[in-house]
């Protein structure tokens, strides 16, 4: 099977799943920030974090790394969804809000990435 094809399987996986886990967290309630986008991006940084922690400390293959990083994590997360709500956000007067979003977005993403390197550090010592 090509890589191509694995890939677009994986991120048909990805996407179905970030479907699932948006829809369940929007099924708690409105938030007064895109919570379920929020979470899908920063869960998927942390599983970006831990390929790269394998594929660097544990010698994860690539054909791993791409399927897993490029694939599934590819069709999970969603910068372009994150942009529209913070835009729409802004456009309804709420800047102060769509600010926290795009900045605590940002933070909390890098940190997840650093987190699940970290533990993959940790984990081949």
């Amino acid at each position: 099977m090509s890589a191509a094809l694995l890939v677009a399987l994986a991120g048909g996986v990805g996407a179905a799943t970030r479907f699932w886990v948006d829809g369940t967290i929007r099924a708690r309630g409105r938030t007064v920030l895109p919570v379920a986008t929020i979470a899908v991006n920063v869960s998927g940084s942390f599983v970006i974090g831990l390929v790269a922690g394998a594929h660097l400390y544990l010698d994860l293959p690539a054909t791993w790394q791409l399927l897993l990083a490029t694939g599934f994590c590819g069709g999970y997360t969603t910068f372009s969804a994150a942009a529209v709500e913070t835009v729409r956000l802004a456009q309804a007067g709420e800047r102060g809000r769509a600010l926290l979003s795009v900045l605590g977005t940002m933070l909390l993403t890098l940190a997840a990435v650093a987190a699940g390197t970290g533990l993959m550090a940790l984990l081949a010592r």
